[in-house]
C-alpha cells in the first residue's frame, strides 16, 4: 500500500517540525513538503500533489481559511488525479474560522494539543473521504454558519428513495455499516448509493454531504 502523502502547513517553524517528526514516525504516512503560510500552502499543494494537508488556521499573507478555499476552487480540483484533504488546526475548539474552512472543503479539524495517536487516526480517517470529528460537534459547528437554509436544488430532488435515505444516513454521521443494518442491504450496495449521492450533488467526499444538508435545511 502506497503511504499517505502529508503536507503540513504552519507559520511556527518549531511546530511544523515537531509534527514532521509524529507524522513520519507513523507507519504508512510520511511528510512530503512544509509550508509557513497560505499562499506557499496552495502553491504546493499543486507541486506535490499531497492526499492530506495539515492546515494552521492563523497565520500571515494567507489564512488556512483562504487557502482551502482556494486549494478546493473547481479549475484546481479538476487538474487533480486524486484527491486532496484538508484537516485544519486550530487552539480554539468549535471555531467560527474552522467551521468557515469546512464549507470550503475541510475534512474537519484538529486543536493543536492533540496527541500523536489522535493525529495519525485522524490523517487515516480524512484519508478514506470521512470527517475528524464528531458528527455532533460537526453539527454545532455548521448550525452557526447555516442560520436559514436555502431550498435544496433540482438534482436533491432528482436522488431516489433510496438515494436520499442514504443521504439522511450520510448527514446524520452514520458509516456504512450502519447505514446497511438501517436499510437491510449490503455495505457494497450502501457504497454504491453513496457514490451516487456524491456523484448527482457534485460533492467531492461524506463531510460535504453533511455540510449540504445543513445548508439547504435537510438535517435529519
Amino acid at each position: 500500500m502506497t503511504d499517505i502523502r502529508v503536507l503540513l502547513v504552519d507559520d511556527q517553524d518549531l511546530f511544523r517540525e515537531g509534527v514532521k517528526v509524529i507524522v513520519d514516525a507513523q507507519e504508512g504516512m510520511h511528510v512530503v513538503g512544509l509550508a509557513g503560510d497560505g499562499l506557499e500552502a496552495v502553491r504546493l499543494v499543486d507541486e506535490l500533489t499531497p492526499d492530506v494537508v495539515l492546515m494552521d488556521i492563523r497565520m500571515p499573507e494567507m489564512d488556512g481559511v483562504e487557502a482551502t478555499r482556494q486549494i478546493f476552487m473547481p479549475e484546481r480540483v479538476s487538474r487533480r488525479e486524486r484527491p486532496v484533504r484538508v484537516v485544519v488546526l486550530t487552539t480554539f475548539n468549535l471555531d467560527d474560522r474552522a467551521a468557515t474552512a469546512i464549507r470550503h472543503g475541510a475534512s474537519g479539524f484538529l486543536l493543536k494539543d492533540t496527541t500523536p495517536a489522535q493525529l495519525r487516526d485522524a490523517i487515516r480517517t480524512v484519508h478514506t473521504g470521512n470527517a475528524v470529528l464528531a458528527p455532533t460537534d460537526l453539527s454545532a459547528l455548521l448550525d452557526t454558519q447555516f442560520r436559514e437554509a436555502t431550498p435544496p436544488p433540482a438534482a436533491y430532488v432528482g436522488l431516489t428513495d433510496k438515494e436520499r435515505e442514504v443521504f439522511q444516513a450520510v448527514a446524520r454521521g452514520l458509516s456504512n455499516t450502519e447505514i446497511a443494518a438501517q436499510v437491510f442491504a449490503s455495505e457494497s450496495t450502501v457504497k454504491t448509493h453513496v457514490g451516487a449521492v456524491l456523484r448527482k450533488l457534485a460533492l467531492r467526499d461524506r463531510v460535504q454531504i453533511v455540510v449540504f444538508a445543513h445548508e439547504h435545511g435537510l438535517v435529519p
